[in-house]
């Protein structure tokens, strides 16, 4: 399982794939580790967790994902996070648009919900980008989502 775009690609996270990448271990955070050790519980949660961003230079300059399987309701949560010097270069939308695609290809994912810091313009700014709508703010947090497109009937 793998996405292209034009200047990236895009791996979901697994013992596999983490050991054949070039990853400083101190780049590896906590919520890479607690994903893999739930993926080994359960195989079927590939794909709904963690994904590595890699450029064509075959650095993996951030991670982006689901924090688990849709619900009942069939929504999911995304979520990612850039190294610094990738930031306002169009990576965070051109990876986190394609996971979407991906996500609403499967029939059980109906809504997508993000979170970001108020404060945090560049997430503002990705997650208006790809069509989400703002939905509440409670302090520090603003919540968004993005219902599944409508297909058109010819």
């Amino acid at each position: 399982m793998e996405i292209q775009t034009k200047r990236l690609t895009i791996i979901p996270c697994s013992h596999q794939s983490l050991s054949s990448l070039n990853i400083d271990r101190q780049e590896v955070h906590n919520h890479i580790l607690d994903y893999l050790n739930q993926l080994e519980q359960d195989p079927t949660l590939l794909g709904w967790g963690v994904w590595f961003v890699i450029d064509k230079n075959n650095n993996v300059i951030g991670d982006i994902g689901f924090k688990g399987k849709p619900d009942l309701n069939g929504c999911i949560e995304v979520g990612y996070g850039f190294k610094q010097e990738f930031h306002n270069q169009g990576f965070a939308t051109e990876s986190v648009k394609e996971l979407l695609q991906w996500a609403f290809s499967c029939n059980s994912v109906t809504t997508i919900k993000a979170e970001c810091r108020n404060d945090n313009i560049g997430s503002i700014r990705v997650l208006e980008k790809l069509g989400m709508q703002g939905i509440k703010s409670d302090g520090t947090m603003l919540k968004w989502r993005l219902p599944r497109p409508i297909k058109k009937m010819c």
